[in-house]
């Protein structure tokens, strides 16, 4: 690409699809890489099959909020699982091993072996 061809990496560039849509310019990296980036991240990437309304519905969300919708899906499953785990947690600490002690109150005792993500 010539020197006069040259787009300038802005934001707005990248954004209105200036920069990085044209295949002459795509680059696998190396396995290793994305192994590293996926592992410092915390990533691990899966197969599911989505129904694709679900997934046209998430690009729309998506795209209002001006992120990729692959993020946007990450973020609703993270906040799924951390409400379903303190549902979880909440129902069992009800129900869980309860002592009345002398002054009236009880103690409830909960065994818990979870990660909660932030």
């Amino acid at each position: 690409m010539a020197d006069m061809d040259k787009i300038d990496d802005t934001t707005e560039a990248w954004d209105s699809g200036q920069l990085g849509n044209d295949e002459r310019f795509v680059q696998r990296v190396p396995v290793g890489a994305e192994r590293e980036l996926d592992d410092s991240l915390g990533l691990q990437a899966i197969s599911i099959r989505i129904p694709k309304d679900l997934i046209e519905q998430f690009k729309l969300i998506a795209k209002i909020h001006g992120i990729g919708y692959q993020p946007l899906m990450r973020e609703a499953l993270k906040r799924f699982a951390n409400a379903e785990v303190r549902g979880i947690l909440t129902q069992m600490a009800n129900e869980g091993k309860k002592e009345l002690l002398e002054n009236g109150n009880q103690k409830v005792e909960v065994e818990l072996s979870l990660k909660i993500a932030a």
